[in-house]
């Protein structure tokens, strides 16, 4: 099976008020990464100035990048019909499929795996599950956070780790990764 990892940046929380400016993703397969994708993206509006401090994306730096409208059917053709993967899953797989739907009519029907929930029920002496609090715990470098390139290089790094835990506990399987992401998580520690 392959797995996709994924990250977006926008201009905010809300993906029906907010614009996707980022999208990165890279393949993965055996554990090792076979082809990787990112495009800026033109939110044919203006990016808030906390958004540009936070993530180093300025108005001039999409200005000539391909709209959603534009890019989304060459992200789409690059995820194919692999697992989704991302850190906070909703937030990214929300913000593509409302744009899927906005402009194409079309759902994204994707299975999709989130990090954070598996960080949940593996690493519960975490008190954060944000990606760099995991980072950290596993000592990983992002050295270009709030980037979605760099956000999603971290993310395979974590998810490298998750599946090696996860085979420690003869979870193997990808519908057996998605039943054990979605277990209530005091029935996990009860084991």
């Amino acid at each position: 099976m392959v797995f996709t990892v994924i990250d977006i940046e926008t201009t905010g929380l809300s993906k029906y008020n907010n614009q996707i400016i980022e999208i990165a993703a890279a393949k993965i397969r055996n554990g090792k990464i076979i082809d990787i994708y990112q495009s800026l993206i033109n939110p044919k509006d203006k990016i808030p100035s906390f958004i540009t401090r936070l993530t180093g994306i300025s108005n001039e730096m999409v200005k000539s990048a391909p709209t959603i409208i534009q890019e989304l059917p060459e992200f789409i053709k690059f995820l194919k019909e692999d697992i989704f993967v991302a850190h906070s899953a909703r937030f990214d797989f929300g913000f593509i499929e409302h744009n899927l739907q906005k402009h194409y009519k079309r759902k994204l029907l994707n299975q999709c795996l989130c990090t954070r929930k598996l960080a949940n029920r593996i690493y519960q002496e975490l008190p954060s599950k944000k990606l760099d609090s995991v980072c950290r715990h596993l000592n990983i470098n992002n050295s270009q956070t709030h980037r979605a390139k760099g956000d999603v290089k971290a993310a395979v790094e974590i998810f490298r780790h998750m599946l090696n835990e996860l085979n420690k506990r003869g979870i193997y399987k990808t519908e057996d990764i998605i039943k054990f992401e979605r277990s209530p998580i005091n029935r996990i520690h009860r084991k």
